[in-house]
């Protein structure tokens, strides 16, 4: 006579499954815009910072050379000495290179500036002039 064991499986059924995958989805369809939103921010924020110290280094950079770089000089002049410098006493960055913004676009200055001395300023993640959100502009004279 041949005697079949009752072996009981255990684990989850397709359906289990399925109710767990649509509750994840669920979770993520509410928590995700909140979080790309504030990813979003957090880069604007970034943008400030990052320009707020250009400028405070751009004052270093006046205080030794006399003036701020032109606008074809640029940033460039915070880690090269331009050519007509007397009194470069850089470089003025800690690194070699000028950072890019938030975005990984090019940071634009201007001297002189139409708002100030000087102006430095990212157009967000469009890299376009003005824009919502995080395609708004973000600059050194706000």
């Amino acid at each position: 006579m041949i005697h079949f064991k009752n072996h009981k499986q255990s684990g989850f059924t397709l359906l289990e499954l399925l109710v767990v995958l649509g509750i994840i989805a669920m979770l993520a369809g509410i928590v995700g815009p909140q979080v790309m939103k504030h990813m979003g921010e957090s880069k604007t924020k970034a943008a400030k910072v990052q320009i707020e110290d250009l400028s405070a280094t751009m004052d270093m950079y006046k205080l030794d050379a006399g003036s701020y770089p032109n606008s074809q000089q640029g940033l460039q002049a915070l880690i090269e000495a331009p050519d007509n410098a007397k009194r470069w006493n850089g470089p003025y960055l800690s690194k070699s290179k000028i950072p890019l913004d938030p975005w990984q676009n090019e940071y634009h200055f201007v001297s002189p500036g139409e708002h100030g001395k000087f102006d430095i300023f990212s157009y967000g993640a469009d890299d376009k002039e003005g824009g919502e959100g995080e395609d708004r502009d973000v600059n050194s004279w706000e």
